[in-house]
């Protein structure tokens, strides 16, 4: 079956579902349909079972940016669907079935999976197999969409296969993972490679079918961006880190982006933060409070954090939050252990605090450090809790984030927001976000380090100290002013509207 070209007339992206009457479609035109493909999303509005609980499959920030394209796509009149694995425990389907824009890809690989990646490797290839035969023998068929949108390597096949049905993919990296599999693996998984397989990454030039099949493997990353029309990263400065090789990232990805960006076919967008992620709003806080309040409302919510992690309840002790997983591999939280001490130590007449409020693997040893060195009261450690991060944020003077890579980060966006300034590591998604902070010139926002050890964690914080010493009139100025600018910068509309521009580019009847 050819597929059919629709008359579009783009509409003017909108960032509340409300405001989806005023969407300008023209009478005599169909919407324009778009499929994201995507293992992971979380509390969308438009997803929510019909009777059952909301949908809520999620490891990171993925979750969050794919419920934001489809709420605010599909304000916007965009006709969007969602192709999702169907984890059995993490889904909740309700009596009426679950929304007509979820298709839901089935496989029993699904059925006992209690996250979507299970830390096993040989399991989470499976997963991403199973899904993507779904969505290639099945969803793609039948809903023909007037374009893809794919993310990450556990969609890498489908821009290959879309391809080969004359539909066009835009590829989204959010981070670095991947994992290879040859043809006779994808194969006997059932997904038939006939007429996609030459469009693929493979470790060597493939000289023919027969010759690859079997000894070849694929790059499911590389073929991604390799077969895509167009793709993009969640920041320009994470593209330009892989494509000049950068954070250890493989020859096949760096090639394959540095071909797209040569060809001009690569892009960078910001994530984005929901409208409601905001102190004004935010049902966790003591206190609501915006830019114009933030000095009580911050001081209020200090006092409460404080008292609920056993702190000293000192409203004037300069807080930092660590808000992220506390994962070695890419966090920087190590740099943090080798100096929390004698940061503290240093800086104690000040009544400096640190709270975390975060899971991975290093919670035990900033435990075992608060227990060595008796730092109950200037230093907490807790799991993560929704609610409870949500009040970090509020109450902290410093959101950490010394990563040694970070393909967007969103921690810091919302520091912004809630005039926590973010002390991070200058890279990626950090490096486009966070401004050195000059208070007297009343211009930057944050506090940013380029040699990743810990010194230059140690001279960040240091920065932001001396900020945290200057003049009440000087740092409340300066608050206002960054307050405000994030509610301007990271709004939802914004990231929308490059995606819309994106999208009109690579549909012919749109140009």
């Amino acid at each position: 079956m050819p597929h059919e070209p629709a008359a579009i007339t783009l509409p003017r992206p909108v960032a509340a579902r409300a405001q989806k009457k005023h969407a300008a479609v023209a009478p005599t035109s169909r919407p324009l349909k778009i499929l994201l493909v995507t293992p992971e999303i979380c509390d969308s509005e438009l997803l929510d079972s019909n009777g059952g609980q909301p949908v809520c499959v999620k490891a990171g920030g993925l979750a969050d940016m794919s419920a934001l394209l489809l709420d605010s796509l599909t304000a916007g009149g965009v006709d969007v669907h969602v192709a999702l694995p169907n984890y059995r425990s993490l889904i909740e389907v309700g009596a009426n079935g679950h929304s007509s824009q979820l298709h839901l890809c089935e496989d029993r690989e699904f059925c006992y999976r209690h996250s979507v990646y299970e830390g096993d490797a040989d399991s989470n290839l499976r997963a991403a197999l199973a899904f993507q035969r779904d969505v290639i023998h099945y969803v793609l068929p039948r809903l023909r969409p007037d374009l893809v949108h794919c993310h990450d390597w556990m969609t890498g096949l489908i821009p290959a296969a879309a391809r080969s049905m004359g539909i066009p993919s835009l590829f989204t990296l959010h981070n670095l993972h991947d994992k290879r599999a040859t043809l006779a693996h994808l194969e006997d998984r059932g997904i038939d490679t006939a007429g996609f397989w030459n469009q693929l990454y493979y470790d060597r030039y493939p000289g023919s079918y027969e010759e690859t099949r079997g000894s070849n493997p694929i790059s499911m990353l590389a073929s991604g961006i390799l077969a895509a029309d167009h793709v993009n990263t969640v920041s320009g400065s994470f593209r330009h880190e892989l494509r000049q090789g950068g954070h250890h990232t493989s020859p096949q990805i760096s090639d394959a982006l540095h071909a797209k960006c040569s060809a001009g076919k690569a892009s960078g967008i910001l994530n984005s933060l929901p409208e409601n992620r905001s102190p004004k709003t935010d049902p966790s806080l003591t206190k609501p409070y915006d830019a114009a309040s933030h000095q009580e409302g911050k001081l209020r919510n200090k006092r409460e954090l404080q008292r609920i992690l056993g702190l000293e309840e000192n409203p004037a002790a300069p807080l930092f939050f660590w808000p992220s997983r506390l994962d070695p591999m890419q966090k920087g939280c190590q740099l943090l252990a080798e100096i929390l001490h004698q940061v503290v130590a240093d800086y104690h007449e000040t009544g400096i605090q640190f709270a975390f409020i975060a899971d991975g693997p290093f919670f035990p040893h900033f435990e075992n450090i608060v227990q060595i060195h008796g730092l109950h009261h200037r230093v907490a450690v807790r799991r993560f809790h929704d609610p409870l991060s949500r009040l970090g944020y509020a109450a902290s003077d410093f959101t950490l984030m010394p990563s040694s890579f970070e393909p967007c980060g969103l921690a810091q966006m919302i520091g912004l927001r809630y005039g926590s300034l973010p002390v991070v590591h200058a890279t990626g998604g950090l490096r486009d976000t966070v401004t050195p902070l000059d208070a007297a010139a009343d211009s930057g926002n944050g506090f940013l380090f380029e040699f990743h050890d810990p010194g230059g964690l140690r001279w960040a914080i240091d920065r932001a100290m001396e900020f945290r010493h200057l003049p009440a009139d000087i740092k409340i100025r300066n608050l206002q002013r960054i307050m405000a600018e994030a509610d301007g910068n990271f709004r939802p509309d914004v990231m929308v509207r490059q995606y819309l521009s994106l999208y009109q580019a690579l549909i012919p009847t749109c140009l």
